[in-house]
């Protein structure tokens, strides 16, 4: 495998038109889960990817399984509960970051959040050259931070672990939070963070901070919103190619439809690119490109461009990615670069 991914999906439920739950009459079903959007992604990519998890023996669970499968992601590692249920949230067509955005998540007690070391596959867990984790396994559960501190414990042989902060404050019980996923992130090699959200789980502000708390990592990706992301870099296990270098990228223009899955699946389009070698910018862009399909959709989880269309564009120079604008369906407009500026 290329890729593995451990961690809860969701049946998400999307309005059927705008307005507060309260008045929406009736939502459309689609999946939402971070890691396995990055596999799905991923997958879409061309990679070989597997998602781990556990989902109850309900239509939702089957529903889940049977849609990521459909991606071309292995999941034969997933575990049917029978006695938990598959998680399910309803929210809002309003932007996340509006006073008008709702989420209704009916998660607690699920079957993802009773995996455990002695319930999931480990060595299923294992098999890829990089394993995928977020902050939002650890936070489900005393059983998941188990199993999410044994997979990331150091050990010869293991595999390159990423890992995607998504810090949740209303998952975490107590005051843990902030320590817990700072002992994660240091043991990972590739860490993805908001700016703003190191800012509210760490009360650390910009990439150099946060690059400073994080010395551990290969690489640390530093999520800016539209002014961009900066890696920080060094060398190891032949898969990063820089030594404590800072490269800022900024993104293409966006047309944004929702704004909802566009972290994971940036977290997708990088780990593609340094999965295949590529220069750091272009790893980088490659991560916008795949953020882009998601941000032009109003679904969780977006069809990326096709590899090529996607390497056209990140290969582009700084002056034509400077005026790159892409907006709903641009994914399918595989066209030569300098036709790429999409309404």
């Amino acid at each position: 495998m290329d890729v593995v991914t451990l961690g809860e999906s969701m049946v998400t439920f999307l309005p059927t038109r705008p307005g507060r739950l309260a008045d929406v009459p009736s939502f459309e079903r689609g999946i939402g889960g971070a890691e396995s959007n990055v596999a799905c992604v991923l997958a879409a990519l061309g990679h070989s990817t597997r998602w781990v998890s556990r989902v109850g023996a309900d239509g939702f669970g089957s529903h889940l399984v049977e849609r990521i499968a459909g991606y071309g992601v292995d999941v034969r590692a997933v575990r049917t509960d029978p006695s938990r249920p598959t998680g399910v949230y309803f929210r809002t067509a309003a932007d996340r970051a509006t006073a008008a955005h709702e989420v209704a998540y009916y998660r607690a007690g699920s079957a993802a959040s009773a995996m455990s070391v002695t319930n999931t596959d480990l060595t299923a867990a294992h098999a890829g050259r990089v394993l995928h984790l977020s902050g939002i396994t650890a936070a489900l559960s005393a059983e998941c931070l188990d199993l999410t501190r044994a997979l990331t414990a150091p050990r010869p042989g293991r595999p390159l672990v990423s890992f995607d902060v998504n810090y949740r404050p209303a998952l975490w019980r107590g005051a843990d939070g902030p320590r817990v996923l700072l002992e994660l992130a240091r043991r990972a090699d590739i860490v993805f963070v908001g700016d703003d959200e190191a800012r509210e789980v760490w009360g650390l502000r910009g990439g150099s901070a946060i690059r400073e708390a994080l010395p551990e990592p290969a690489t640390v990706v530093v999520k800016q919103g539209k002014g961009g992301a900066t890696a920080f870099t060094r060398d190891t296990e032949g898969l990063e190619d820089a030594d404590g270098t800072a490269f800022p990228v900024r993104p293409p223009t966006v047309d944004v439809v929702a704004p909802i899955g566009a972290g994971d699946a940036f977290a997708a389009g990088f780990l593609s690119a340094t999965l295949r070698g590529l220069p750091v910018e272009r790893r980088l862009r490659h991560g916008h490109l795949a953020a882009a399909a998601a941000l032009t959709t109003p679904a969780d989880l977006a069809d990326p461009p096709a590899r090529g269309h996607a390497d056209r564009l990140a290969a582009l120079d700084d002056e034509a990615w400077g005026r790159l604008r892409l907006g709903p369906g641009w994914t399918q407009a595989d066209r030569a670069p300098e036709e790429a500026n999409t309404p």
